[in-house]
């Protein structure tokens, strides 16, 4: 079994930066590609930022140029760094990762969201 915890969401004024991280534990021989999402309240889940091995990172039009992805191999951790936040910035974010323990299959797991609230 595979877990993701998240951590880092709060509260944070319009302007202000807050940093997400992804740990993920537990049966894993290797990981494809780590990514975050969010979802706001009455809105689908979406897309902001991923990584795969080998590659700067794939994200979101509205989030270009404010979020950064990160990966840390030997950690088996993801971080997501948001600067410039505006108000909607703020939903539920999710950190997603295509894991492989042990065969020829990834598997995709979840975490189970932190709360990033944009808000003066």
């Amino acid at each position: 079994q595979v877990r993701l915890v998240e951590s880092g969401g709060g509260l944070v004024q319009p302007g202000g930066s807050l940093r997400l991280s992804c740990v993920a534990s537990g049966s894993i021989f290797s990981i494809n590609a780590m990514g975050w999402y969010r979802q706001a309240p009455g809105k689908e889940r979406e897309l902001v930022a991923i990584i795969s091995q080998g590659s700067p990172g794939d994200y979101a039009e509205n989030v270009k140029g404010r979020f950064t992805i990160a990966y840390d191999n030997a950690k088996n951790t993801a971080y997501l760094q948001m600067n410039s936040l505006k108000p909607e910035d703020t939903a539920v974010y999710y950190c997603n990762a295509d894991v492989n323990s042990g065969g020829s299959r990834f598997y995709k797991y979840w975490g189970q969201g932190t709360q990033v609230t944009v808000s003066s």
